[in-house]
């Protein structure tokens, strides 16, 4: 195959055209970029007519590769089961690849799975261009910019099937310490998919830039101060001294510098006043954001943070829960040094920051009666188990727990079970002393039973924990002692625990997955979160959220949409709503109300396919009501007897069909015309072994 020549890449303008206004400019054309990586495939002496290539790195370099990005791996676990939620239901794989293009790990539903084994997208296998020629993942890594390859930009023809979005991950100078990469079928491409990767990507260089400098004073800024704590937001590192140590990515475009200017600029130069007066302003301003105008006139907001507890009491402002757990605990014998917290253990910032466990028991009555329930065992140390679809709020229930009891001025810190690695689970968890393994610490690290010493340690998706641990956390929790990896002394943890799980632990226990001693270690009381659906709640749910979202801007919500909100489902449940509410804030701007308008177009159309199909309903029920007969005799295709619900189906097929003939199989088009999804029309079809012509 030769390289893509002009009229060939003329087909992409589309795509290239709706991607414009979610994307930063782009260095150079997108031809151009497909055409160098094709030039640079045949230099390398790529044959196009490849078959697919599975070959895998040998198990030892594969390893050595984990554990030199283990902790890339830990970052990016949490950001990559949000991403997998946004992009759910278009048979996408999400990737991590490190900074040679090999892939890590990957995330992706029943069905995505059995596709990334077919085109070799799987741990352990090389996605550089050197090895599979043209793709997002190896392109990504060559020219270090964000960037989707669709169908036939790839090199290799086996991947023509193939559309991918990729985003290279950069550490605070500037170098590329991973890729993210989300891939699916050519035909599941969808404009906003390369937005969403490049976000997920500044989250994770966001965890890495903040867990980098966590002992050093930070400045998150933004210039819209509700956007402070995003992904968007501006962050600064800080010696004590003032000297500018780096900045993030978001920064450097906020300020219009570079990296290196900006460490040569200083404080001064950056922000238009020196480092003292910069500190006497931020400690005036401790509670709310700093409100400063830079040197060419632009008004900036910034909040300082800092979890080095000497440096916070120097400053005298900023220290997170965690950094103040560490500098007034006193523990029986010292512990090692503790790490800054990660994605995955999350400490509170302050118990005011902390949910109120009353707010929560308004509105629902199935939620105030498990309020009740939980509000009864405080401070009994009595460990809680919470139940509930993911999405419906168990950390947020954990949290405001830990606000209501007597140990709310300690430690809260919250562990993710299902999205550390195993072979990272047990030394976060349990800590490690120095040289215990292969990449660890000096000093060793205390671990997350340690540091919510005092307070409330939280393992959510304890359902995911494996097997091994299970024994050695039952012990831990009946001892109330924890001996770090590769050490000797036992060290006393004083801890209120609470678990949360989606799963059945019971059938799990019948299975032989889940240990039946620990179950009954853990559950002293169980206590179900409802659906959202199942809410009565909603309404008043959607304004707190929007309060706590535009707290600068205050924002209604039209009483049609949330009239749609009410009949919708809520799959993602109030962690759905709380991802599409953001996203309609940030998109209301000086509007006062939020409407469909502002709703991101995914989401939009999950909601006109939710009403298309309520509507279908409902007009069945009706023709049953008025006595109707249906139109085609209650048979299937083979001659028996069918269901009206087979029927149905079969009318489904029989119209998708039809308008896509008159629309002359543009999917698009048809899909507008059935206003359902366009994912919608290829899942019905691949379900009966159909393809769009």
């Amino acid at each position: 195959m030769k390289p893509l020549v002009p009229h060939e890449l003329r087909s992409f303008a589309p795509v290239r055209a709706t991607m414009s206004s979610d994307l930063a400019p782009l260095a150079e054309p997108h031809e151009s970029v497909i055409r160098d990586s094709h030039d640079r495939c045949l230099e390398l002496g790529l044959n196009p007519r490849d078959h697919i290539d599975y070959t895998m790195e040998t198990l030892a370099d594969f390893k050595l590769a984990q554990e030199r990005c283990a902790r890339l791996q830990a970052q990016a676990l949490p950001v990559m089961e949000m991403l997998l939620e946004q992009v759910s239901g278009t048979g996408n794989i999400v990737c991590l690849a490190d900074d040679k293009g090999t892939i890590l790990m990957s995330a992706g539903h029943s069905g995505s799975v059995d596709f990334a084994e077919r085109v070799a997208l799987r741990p352990g296998v090389s996605w550089s261009e050197a090895a599979k020629g043209t793709n997002a993942v190896g392109t990504a890594l060559v020219t270090e910019r964000d960037i989707f390859v669709h169908a036939n930009e790839h090199y290799i023809q086996s991947n023509h099937v193939l559309t991918c979005s990729a985003s290279p991950i950069m550490d605070h100078s500037g170098g590329v310490i991973g890729v993210l990469d989300v891939t699916g079928e050519h035909y599941s491409f969808h404009p906003h998919t390369m937005a969403l990767v490049r976000v997920a990507a500044r989250t994770i260089e966001n965890y890495w830039f903040c867990d980098n400098f966590s002992r050093n004073l930070r400045l998150h800024f933004h210039f819209r101060p509700e956007l402070i704590g995003t992904m968007v937001e501006g962050v600064i590192a800080l010696s004590a001294d003032g000297k500018i140590l780096g900045v993030n990515r978001a920064g450097l475009q906020l300020l219009g510098t570079s990296s290196a200017a900006a460490r040569i600029q200083g404080v001064r130069v950056v922000f238009g006043m020196d480092f003292g007066a910069l500190m006497d302003r931020l400690r005036s301003h401790s509670m709310a954001p700093l409100q400063m105008r830079l040197p060419d006139g632009r008004m900036l907001y910034a909040r300082a943070q800092c979890n080095d507890a000497s440096l916070g009491q120097h400053f005298h402002f900023g220290q997170t829960r965690a950094s103040e757990a560490r500098a007034h605990a006193t523990p029986a014998s010292p512990a090692p040094e503790a790490p800054a917290a990660t994605p995955s253990t999350r400490a509170a910032t302050a118990a005011r920051h902390a949910p109120d466990l009353n707010e929560l028991a308004r509105g629902d009555a199935r939620l105030a009666q498990v309020v009740d329930q939980v509000r009864r065992v405080l401070d009994r140390d009595i460990p809680i188990l919470i139940l509930g679809e993911t999405g419906t709020g168990k950390e947020v229930l954990a949290s405001a727990l830990h606000g209501a009891s007597q140990r709310k001025d300690q430690a809260f810190v919250a562990v993710n079970c299902a999205s550390i690695p195993e072979t990272l689970i047990e030394s976060e968890l349990f800590g490690y002393e120095e040289g215990a393994f292969t990449g660890a610490k000096r000093r060793g690290s205390a671990g997350k039973l340690l540091q919510a010493h005092g307070g409330t340690l939280f393992l959510d998706e304890i359902g995911d924990m494996p097997l091994s641990l299970q024994a050695r956390l039952l012990r831990v929790l009946q001892e109330r002692k924890v001996v770090p990896l590769g050490g000797q002394k036992a060290h006393d943890v004083d801890i209120n625990l609470v678990c949360a799980t989606h799963r059945n632990l019971r059938e799990m226990i019948e299975r032989g997955e889940f240990r039946e001693d620990l179950y009954y270690r853990i559950n002293g009381l169980a206590v179900r979160l409802p659906r959202l659906c199942e809410r009565t709640d909603l309404r008043v749910v959607c304004r707190r959220l929007i309060s706590q979202l535009s707290p600068q801007h205050p924002l209604g919500i039209s009483e049609e949409l949330l009239a749609e909100f009410e009949a919708y489902a809520w799959p993602g449940n109030l962690r759905q709503l709380h991802n599409v509410l953001r996203t309609a804030c940030v998109m209301a701007g000086t509007d006062r109300e939020i409407t469909r308008v502002h709703l991101p177009m995914d989401f939009l159309e999950d909601l006109s396919s939710a009403r298309g199909q309520r509507q279908t309903g409902q007009g069945a029920q009706s023709g049953q009501a008025a006595g109707a007969t249906p139109t085609l005799p209650l048979q299937s295709a083979g001659g028996d007897t069918a269901s009206l619900g087979e029927v149905l189906h079969e009318l489904k097929l029989s119209t998708i069909r039809q308008t896509l003939a008159a629309c002359n199989g543009n999917v698009t088009e048809a899909a507008k015309r059935l206003n359902i999804s366009r994912n919608t029309i290829y899942r019905k079809l691949k379900a009966v072994g159909d393809r769009p012509a």
